[in-house]
C-alpha cells in the first residue's frame, strides 16, 4: 500500500508557479497496475520521485507498508566512477539481494557487452536507462514506479521490456507513466488522473484515458 497524507507539492516552470500535489490525500490500491496520467508538466515524475523519496514534499507525508522501487529508468543512483557491475553487486549488497544472481541477470538482460565492465561516466543515457531497467527487474518489489520505461532501446529491447515487466507485476503493484496510450493500456487495468494537483481515480483504464483526454483538450494518438 501506498498513501498520501496531506501531501503538498509546488515547483516553479518558466517563473510560473504549478501545483504537483494540493494537500492532497489518496491510496494507491494495493496489487494493482495503474496508470499515472496527466498533461504535461503536470508533475506525474515529480509525485512520482516523491513516492521513491528522492524527493521531499514540501508539506505531508507518503506512507507505504511494502517495498517501492525507485522510477525503473532513474539512472541518478549509479556511482560514475564504479563500472556497471560494482553498481549492481553495490545494489544487490544494499537491498539484501544475491549479488551474483543479480550481477548475472543484469548482464544477460541489459545487453551492456564489454561496457558492463567500464565506469558508468563513459555510458550514454540509453545504456544507463538499461541499466537501471535491468537492475529494477532483477530485484522483487511489492510495487514498480515506472517512468517511460519501455521507450528504452530498439524495438527487440522494447519487447522484451515489456515482457519482463508484465511477468513481474503479476505478483506486484505498479505505478506507469508514459505518453503512449497503447502502451498503457498493455501495462496497466487502472488509472490515476492528476489535473491541479488532485488525483482522481478510475478503476476501468479506458476511463481514466477518457479523463485525460477531456483534460489536455485533444486525443491523444496511440
Amino acid at each position: 500500500m501506498i498513501q498520501l497524507v496531506n501531501l503538498s507539492k509546488k515547483f516553479w516552470l518558466d517563473g510560473v508557479p504549478t501545483l504537483v500535489a494540493d494537500n492532497l490525500t489518496f491510496t494507491f490500491p494495493p496489487r494493482e497496475s495503474i496508470a499515472l496520467l496527466g498533461r504535461n508538466g503536470a508533475g506525474k515524475s515529480t509525485l512520482l520521485s516523491m513516492i521513491a523519496g528522492t524527493m521531499l514534499p514540501d508539506y505531508g507525508e507518503i506512507v507505504t507498508n511494502g517495498t517501492v522501487s525507485w522510477p525503473v529508468g532513474f539512472k541518478g543512483s549509479f556511482h560514475r566512477e564504479l563500472t556497471g557491475l560494482q553498481n549492481t553487486r553495490f545494489i544487490a549488497r544494499i537491498y539484501g539481494v544475491d549479488t551474483d544472481g543479480l550481477s548475472q541477470f543484469v548482464e544477460d538482460f541489459a545487453e551492456l557487452g564489454p561496457h558492463y565492465h567500464m565506469p558508468i561516466r563513459t555510458y550514454s543515457s540509453g545504456m544507463k536507462s538499461r541499466l537501471s531497467f535491468a537492475v529494477s527487474m532483477g530485484i522483487h518489489f511489492d510495487t514498480y514506479l515506472v517512468d517511460e520505461v519501455t521507450s528504452v532501446g530498439d524495438a527487440a529491447f522494447k519487447v522484451k521490456s515489456s515482457n519482463v515487466f508484465l511477468h513481474r507485476i503479476g505478483n506486484s503493484g505498479a505505478i506507469v507513466v508514459s505518453h503512449s496510450m497503447a502502451t498503457i493500456r498493455r501495462l496497466c487495468t487502472s488509472g490515476v488522473v492528476l489535473e491541479g494537483g488532485k488525483l482522481t481515480y478510475f478503476d476501468d483504464i479506458n476511463d481514466a484515458i477518457r479523463q485525460h483526454e477531456n483534460n489536455v483538450g485533444a486525443s491523444v494518438n496511440d
